[in-house]
Order: C-alpha cells, then structure tokens, then sequence
C-alpha cells in the first residue's frame, strides 16, 4: 500500500471511527472533497488548534494500527476512493464507504444473486439449488447472503457447480453467522469472495441485515427471489433491487402471495418457472451490461429493458 493511498485510507477509518459517525454522510463528504484527509481535518477542528497537527497525528496513527492488524489478518480493504471497490456499489444510495473483503476479487461483472427465507420448503430448497447450478455452470457468478436455508442452498449449489460465489454479510469478516456455516463461509473465502460492509468483528444486529440486503442488491446484476414471505428480508431485497434499478426474477411459486403478484407487474420484473428461463432471463439482462469495468455505475437504464 502506498503511503498516500494508506493515508488516505487511515483518515478514512479515523473518520468512520468517531463517536456518532453518520457513514452516508461522511462518504458524501469524501466524495465532494475526493480525499478523506480535508474532512478528517474538519472535523477533528485541528486548523483552529494551536497544535494543528497532533489530533490528525493522533487519529491517523491509531487508524494506521488497526490497518496493519487488518492487512495482517488478511483482510482486505477497500475505500470509496479505491479502484478496488465494487464499481456497483458506486450507484446505490447505501453505498458503504469501505468493505473489507476475505477471499478472491474479481470484476464480478455477470453476478446475480439468489435470495429466499431462512425457512424454506423442501421446494425452495430445490429451486433455489437447481437455480444456482445453472448460473454457475453458464459462468454467472451467485451472489448470496449466507444466511440458512435459502441462501446456504445456492451458496452450497454454486461451488459444488464450481462456479464462483459471493457471500455478502451481515456481521464483520471475522464473525461467523449462523455458526453452522462457519466451514461453508470458509470454503467460499477459499473458493470465492466474502464481503461486508461492517467492522471486522462487528456482531450481528437487527440493523445489520436490511443493512446487508441493500448492498447484495447494489453488487448484484440482479435478484432472483426463490422463496419468501411479506415480511422477509428477501422481499425487502426485491424492494431494494428495483429501487436501485436492477432487475428482479421471481420464481413463478411466489405468485401465491399478494406481494409478488403486484412486484409482477412492475417494469424490470420477470416471472420465471423453469431453470432454462431463469438462465435465458439472466443472460437477457447480464448481456445489457456495458462491457467497460467503467460503464459498471449505469446499470439503473436496465429497468427499462
């Protein structure tokens, strides 16, 4: 890491690390200033100190500590302000200003993720496994939350496929949530990507997975819903896409609840009931996709296929 860059990033943290940080907030700052180190200075009011630079001092040393315990962990960090962040996440409103990441990057261009209740059916479980399979072995990577049941089926699918799949979190990297999937977590760190938006060992909470659900639907190309109630954080996932202007596939099964039948008629939304129309839906959508890494922000014109 160069010293700007790790400067940069140290501020960055020193910022989010202040009691009450408003994170949307401050990544709208970074962004108008396009560094950290001006905000970072702001705040800390060390231009109206005698000692100006001995609060950044301060401030930047202990984030720098926490950093290299991070990079030595094997965690990686990226900033808004890094070519290495997820160029999607860029358009959402909930964009995170940093992620940390376990396991293998990657452009992640053709990436959709498969999402569904806790509590599926035996049903579900097959649709959500049989969906998977055909993404991974037509080279889409599956993004998913790594929750039980619906998530764990496509996470599970998709490297027994051996496609590639992305575990997006709601607890920091070092946490394993459920603890059931610990040895899953750790194949998809080896085999794939796991991504949060939160600390390292940051716990889970009831903010967290709405939270997390925003930025599954911002990495993703798109949702597919397999399986989920009104009150779900599926559902809410579906919601979320639409807002972000990324399309939404439902399997056709979900038609028995009001809210499918009224996300049915909405633009973007498509209706599935077998794996070869999920995988020519998907390949209808992926191939809209601009071809430059840089065009990656623009994906909300896919809504109006």
């Amino acid at each position: 890491m160069s010293d700007d860059r790790q400067a940069q990033v140290a501020a960055l943290v020193a910022l989010l690390r202040r009691p009450g940080a408003r994170w949307t907030e401050i990544a709208a700052e970074v962004l108008a200033e396009g560094s950290a180190l001006p905000v970072l200075r702001r705040q800390l009011g060390a231009d109206e100190t005698l000692f100006a630079d001995d609060p950044m001092r301060d401030a930047l040393d202990a984030a720098r500590t926490e950093l290299q315990a991070w990079a030595a962990d094997g965690i990686g960090i990226h900033t808004l302000l890094d070519d290495t962040y997820p160029a999607r996440l860029r358009d959402i409103h909930q964009m995170p200003p940093v992620v940390f990441t376990r396991g293998a990057l990657a452009e992640d261009r053709r990436a959709v993720a498969v999402v569904g209740t806790r509590k599926p059916t035996d049903q579900g479980i097959g649709i959500a496994e049989t969906c998977a399979t055909a993404l991974a072995e037509s080279g889409i990577t599956v993004v998913s939350g790594l929750a039980a049941g619906i998530d764990t089926a496509a996470h599970t699918a998709a490297l027994r496929a051996g496609g590639r799949t992305v575990a997006v979190i709601g607890t920091g990297v070092n946490r394993y949530y459920p603890a059931g999937n610990r040895s899953l977590q750790n194949q998809i760190v080896k085999d794939g990507l796991v991504l949060s938006q939160f600390w390292p060992e940051a716990p889970p909470g009831k903010h967290t997975f709405p939270m997390r659900n925003a930025v599954m639907s911002g990495y993703a190309a798109a949702t597919v819903v397999v399986e989920a109630a009104y009150r779900s954080g599926a559902r809410m996932q579906a919601r979320l896409a639409l807002q972000h202007g990324r399309p939404v596939v439902l399997a056709d099964s979900l038609l028995q609840h009001d809210w499918a039948r009224e996300y049915a008629k909405r633009p973007g939304v498509y209706v599935v009931s077998t794996a070869n129309q999920l995988v020519a839906t998907v390949d209808h959508i992926v191939r809209q996709i601009p071809d430059s890494p840089q065009a990656l922000e623009g994906l909300p014109r896919l809504v109006d296929l």
